[in-house]
């Protein structure tokens, strides 16, 4: 049998990062990862198993040369941190978890060798020796988080010498030794400065030069960090926003700056997307832009919130209308306004009714 690729991407920092951040965004964002991960694979590695905050990766019968191993390593890389490096710009949430992500590292381990099956419920999935090996190696005496190490097997079999060294690789030979035998090894620490990251848009930060169209205000007897995630977390939106029918986005990302989703209300589709503007430096804020609804051509919708205890906060909300027609500037004036208003006045009661009614239900189940 031929020699076959085992490649192992592994998350690091997650133990920690999962004990002590908020768990439902902190599974947003290492599903985001990993999905990253996924996506920067540039050899058809085929996808055995996703092993929490790991990969596992194998190609069957074939190990790719040495140049093209490196640049899949390097693009995973490049990826990862990329999207880090996205997630702390945009970054609308305040939670431990969002707050904390650009701080996890990645670690890869790549063997090699020959492999058996196992078949579950039509599902192939390497099995064997090697396996375990290189499931051995992930756990070794590499003092990083942040690191390739490459099986001394592997690294023959593609001719990769244990001092190779370029802009991002400076390989240095290590062993550690599992059940009695010792597997050598070669490995090199990731200068994450010496990575070209992919560009990102940045959503910029809104001025206006006038007052808001509509401001509307209420008190709320939560924190300010749980009243916002009521209100970016688009899985509550159709308990509180009178009319909707449905809302489509996507449910494994955590709400930043940037972020899309299509409200459906009275049978009309309203593409959204999130946007900001300055306030305070203790209050919190998130907002959206719409451009679809006549018959203006953009409303800006900001929900500024101020901590005012440590269960309590208020809200105020901020909506600027952009018309470039006289005609519009008519409507807005005569009707539109007052619509506007007295439609997120229901909204907002309607949340903090909602709101009311969850706390109410988690006490009881205390």
């Amino acid at each position: 049998m031929s020699n076959s690729l085992l490649f192992l991407p592994d998350i690091s920092g997650f133990t920690e990062f999962i004990q002590t951040t908020e768990v439902q965004h902190s599974q947003h964002v290492i599903a985001e990862l990993l999905e990253v991960i996924i996506d920067a694979n540039t050899e058809g590695l085929e996808l055995a198993e996703v092993e929490g905050d790991a990969l596992f990766f194998y190609k069957e019968n074939e190990v790719p040369p040495q140049e093209r191993l490196l640049l899949q390593m390097e693009a995973i890389f490049s990826a990862f941190y990329s999207h880090l490096k996205l997630l702390e710009k945009n970054r609308i949430c305040p939670c431990n978890a969002c707050s904390s992500a650009p701080k996890l590292q990645l670690k890869i381990v790549a063997h090699c060798g020959e492999l058996q099956y196992l078949t579950v419920q039509n599902k192939r999935k390497p099995f064997g020796a090697e396996v375990i090996e290189a499931h051995r190696l992930m756990k070794n005496g590499v003092q990083s988080d942040n690191y390739v190490l490459i099986s001394q097997k592997l690294a023959k079999l593609i001719e990769l010498k244990s001092d190779f060294k370029n802009n991002l690789y400076s390989f240095e030979e290590g062993t550690n030794t599992y059940d009695g035998k010792e597997v050598p090894y070669i490995y090199s620490i990731i200068d994450k400065s010496n990575l070209k990251l992919k560009p990102f848009s940045s959503a910029k930060k809104l001025v206006f030069d006038k007052q808001p169209e509509v401001t509307i205000s209420l008190n709320f007897p939560v924190s300010a960090e749980t009243l916002l995630e009521f209100i970016s977390n688009y899985h509550y939106r159709h308990h509180w926003v009178n009319g909707t029918v449905k809302f489509e986005y996507n449910e494994n990302e955590v709400t930043r700056l940037g972020t899309e989703h299509v409200c459906v209300i009275n049978g009309k589709h309203f593409n959204f997307i999130s946007i900001t503007k300055d306030v305070e430096q203790h209050q919190l804020i998130y907002g959206e832009q719409s451009s679809d609804p006549p018959p203006v051509d953009k409303i800006n919708q900001f929900f500024i919130i101020t901590p005012t205890g440590k269960h309590s906060c208020h809200l105020e909300i901020e909506i600027y209308v952009e018309t470039s027609k006289l005609l519009q500037k008519i409507i807005v004036a005569l009707a539109f306004k007052h619509l506007l208003k007295k439609n997120v006045q229901n909204s907002i009661l309607m949340l903090k009714d909602f709101i009311t009614e969850k706390q109410l239900d988690e006490d009881t189940l205390k």
